[in-house]
């Protein structure tokens, strides 16, 4: 047997166990003592369909922002199996871009946009912007804070620029769709919302808005 097959084989039995237990500490305490980050994206990208499903779940808790290009991938993957784990686990990579410091006030961003401290949140995201312009997180929450104070065109322009640093982040091109329906501009929030399926087929919500809007927009 091939050391590739061996490395799936051992991968795929962490995995089934995790599928009967449901215990995430235990699959990525088994999972780390055989694999590194790279050895799963290598996994991810030659292995067959529970190896890949695997791979990826295993890199949405092991792996930092540097493998955000193969769960990025993953998203249009041919089984919706790994589709649906990359969600989750791409989502969990993005605040792990950037050094400890960025990565702590990152995740202070989250926390303040989810208490609605939105005036606050634009401040310390502005900060980390100027300092690393790169952090493609920093965008998103200041541009969801903008949002979520009636900003919509300040939030369209974080969201772009967000997609400018993780051409994966479908969440940003919801928010620009979602922002120029409040602005009446369909056109626009359609092609948001047409580049946020391109980047992520299964998001079934978004395609309700496509062809509402399509509809709508026929129409006139």
């Amino acid at each position: 047997m091939s050391e590739n097959k061996v490395r799936c084989s051992l991968l795929e039995k962490c995995y089934q166990q995790f599928l009967t237990d449901e215990c995430s500490a235990n699959f990525i305490y088994s999972v780390s003592q055989h694999y590194s980050v790279p050895t799963l994206a290598r996994v991810f990208r030659s292995g067959e369909r529970n190896a890949r499903r695997a791979a990826v779940l295993a890199l949405g808790f092991l792996g930092d922002f540097s493998i955000n290009e193969t769960l990025g991938s993953a998203l249009v993957d041919k089984d919706r199996g790994v589709r649906l784990l990359a969600d989750s686990g791409v989502r969990d990579v993005w605040p792990r871009q950037g050094n400890p410091y960025e990565q702590q006030m990152v995740r202070r961003l989250y926390r303040l946009n989810d208490v609605d401290h939105f005036e606050e949140a634009i401040e310390i995201a502005s900060k980390l912007i100027e300092a690393n312009p790169e952090l493609g997180e920093a965008w998103n929450q200041r541009a969801i804070a903008y949002c979520a104070l009636g900003d919509f065109e300040s939030a369209i322009e974080d969201c772009k620029e967000t997609l400018n640093c993780n051409r994966f982040h479908f969440p940003a091109a919801m928010g620009i769709g979602h922002c120029c329906l409040q602005l009446d501009d369909p056109q626009s929030a359609l092609d948001g919302f047409r580049l946020a399926v391109s980047i992520n087929p299964d998001l079934d919500g978004v395609r309700k808005h496509i062809m509402m809007l399509e509809k709508t927009l026929d129409q006139n």
